[in-house]
């Protein structure tokens, strides 16, 4: 006997379509909804704009401690300092066996040593050697500043030349302005005068005691 084979059936929803076809059809839908969505997302942010300068946007007050502030000078001179007090001892002036002007008061705030020569004066001749030693040495420290008397402006300077005395500021006083002044009564007299301006020592000293108070006075 031939069997029949029972037809199947299938299950036509709304429209003509198949519930799997719909349901096939309605999962296209959604991803390219998402798809649609996430496009537009993207679209929406912002382009990248210009690199921002660190140093510009940081805060005030949070850039290098170490910068010069704006506005104040750089490589400015120091301020000078005040110039020394000019003690009475060193107000005054003269001029040099050169012809040149003199003025001790440049020389306030620094010992001093004053050297009252004749041209003629045997102890002054055998003092003249040590001047000339140790003078040059102390100039800028303490200066030793000759003052010639008694004498004939040739023969104080015939005096330097033969003890080598170029190298040390030599006044004439030819006059007796300044031997009156310090009242010096005889040569060869050193009238030392300490960096305030008092005189700490006036009379004879001999090449030894000379060398010991300038180095003690330069130190």
């Amino acid at each position: 006997m031939r069997s029949f084979r029972r037809p199947s059936r299938r299950r036509i929803g709304p429209g003509g379509r198949s519930p799997h076809r719909r349901r096939a059809g309605t999962a296209a839908l959604v991803a390219a909804l998402a798809t649609a969505l996430l496009g537009a997302a993207s679209c929406a942010v912002d382009p990248p704009g210009p690199p921002v300068d660190a140093a510009a946007a940081a805060p005030a007050g949070t850039g290098d401690p170490t910068a010069t502030p704006t506005g104040t000078p750089t490589g400015a001179p120091p301020t000078p300092a005040a110039p020394a007090r000019v003690p009475d001892s060193l107000r005054f002036t003269g001029t040099t066996l050169d012809g040149k002007p003199f003025a001790a008061a440049d020389l306030a705030g620094r010992p001093v040593v004053l050297w009252f020569w004749a041209p003629w004066c045997a102890t002054c001749a055998s003092q003249a050697w040590t001047v000339a030693e140790i003078a040059p040495q102390y100039r800028d420290r303490v200066p030793i500043v000759g003052v010639a008397g008694l004498g004939q402006r040739e023969a104080m300077r015939d005096f330097v030349t033969e003890f080598e005395l170029g190298g040390t500021l030599q006044l004439d006083d030819a006059a007796g302005k300044l031997w009156r002044r310090f009242e010096v009564v005889e040569q060869s007299t050193f009238l030392i005068i300490d960096r305030d301006g008092k005189v700490i020592h006036q009379g004879f000293l001999d090449g030894e005691d000379l060398t010991r108070r300038v180095a003690a006075l330069a130190t």
